[in-house]
């Protein structure tokens, strides 16, 4: 049987090391959570922390954390259907939002609930995935800020996501300059430059962070500790606060190179034969997690002598080779894991979730 771990201590440090951060900085930031994929005991782990403002990208995994603690701040990190805009409202205090007309609808929405709605206006800075094109931002900003149940907090950016493209000083003192103009020009104060993710924290451990820019959203850094710059555990953070178990269901001693007519494998791919391979054999495990639950590009062994050879629906094999360890049918094998593989394992039915630690 697999499962999936959530480490509470390793967790807690990572966070503490973020808060610590952050403060020294004078900077606010809230925790994205859109990788618990709404499961109640690890929000709960979350929340105990003393997070106070959570962000996320399904309104459901909002509501939970309403559910769980109703004064935690509550962000939407996407701009929202209209069909969703009554949930919006209900679930989500702040929202990041790009179009004028879903502005005006989420406005007579929160009049309807006799709430008000704080918006941030993402502006795009190169990436080309969602915000508004800086020559169009002051016209844009005219038509939303008198709009009724509808505060305006802050000016923000989403770099990396899509494109690759990363944040520099640069981008981002032009977002902070976008500010600037919006506030002298219609003598309205903008409280935030919500321009920080994961990815613009090396800027921040650089001393490169425009001194503008005074709201990060953070998930990624959070639960993997990585510097997405440099692609490596930031010194203090832990790299390994999920981790996958897997049971081996099979052990066999087997040839490495498959035999018979080869075509194409159900996910499309077609194999090749590597000859210099041929009658030799090895250790082969099959464990009980397959591509249905998670990619196995995003599963990294803590054995090093541990070879991903590929996987079915249901089961990745492993390579062993002459099975150093002795494993059998029923051990463990664990797996550190990347942040698309958390995801899409948090996301299955099939995986069980536990806390640790």
């Amino acid at each position: 049987m697999a499962y999936l771990t959530l480490n509470k201590k390793k967790l807690e440090e990572n966070y503490l090391f973020l808060k610590k951060m952050f403060e020294e900085k004078e900077v606010s930031w809230g925790v994205v959570s859109k990788v618990f994929c709404g499961n109640r005991l690890f929000l709960t782990e979350l929340i105990k922390l003393g997070v106070t403002e959570i962000h996320d990208s399904r309104i459901s995994n909002l509501a939970m954390v309403k559910s769980i603690g109703p004064e935690i701040q509550t962000v939407y990190i996407k701009p929202v259907a209209k069909q969703n805009i009554g949930k919006l409202v209900k679930f989500a205090d702040v929202s990041l939002n790009s179009e004028l007309k879903t502005i005006e609808w989420i406005s007579e929405e929160a009049v309807l609930q006799e709430k008000k709605h704080k918006i941030i206006i993402m502006v795009e800075t190169g990436d080309l995935r969602e915000g508004v094109m800086g020559d169009r931002l002051l016209d844009f900003y005219d038509r939303v800020f008198e709009l009724p149940n509808i505060e305006i907090i802050g000016l923000g950016t989403n770099l990396n996501c899509l494109n690759g493209i990363m944040p520099s000083a640069d981008k981002l003192i032009q977002l902070c300059l976008y500010k600037q103009i919006i506030e002298l020009k219609f003598n309205k104060k903008i409280p935030w430059v919500s321009a920080g993710t994961s990815v613009t924290i090396p800027l921040m451990l650089n001393h490169q962070l425009p001194i503008g820019v005074n709201h990060f959203r953070i998930g990624e850094t959070l639960y993997f500790g990585m510097d997405l710059v440099e692609e490596k555990v930031i010194e203090g953070m832990h790299g390994d606060v999920f981790e996958l178990h897997t049971e081996i269901i099979e052990m066999q001693e087997k040839p490495l190179v498959p035999s018979g007519v080869l075509a194409p494998t159900p996910q499309g791919e077609v194999k090749e034969i590597d000859e210099s391979l041929l009658g030799k054999s090895s250790f082969r495990a099959i464990v009980d997690v397959g591509v249905l639950d998670v990619d196995s590009k995003y599963l990294i062994p803590n054995d090093e002598s541990v070879e991903l050879l590929g996987a079915s629906s249901d089961m990745i094999i492993i390579n062993l080779g002459e099975n150093p360890k002795n494993y059998k049918v029923g051990d463990v094998l664990s797996f550190n894991l990347k942040y698309m593989g958390a995801l899409s394992l948090m996301n299955s039915d099939y995986i069980d979730k536990k806390l640790v630690g």
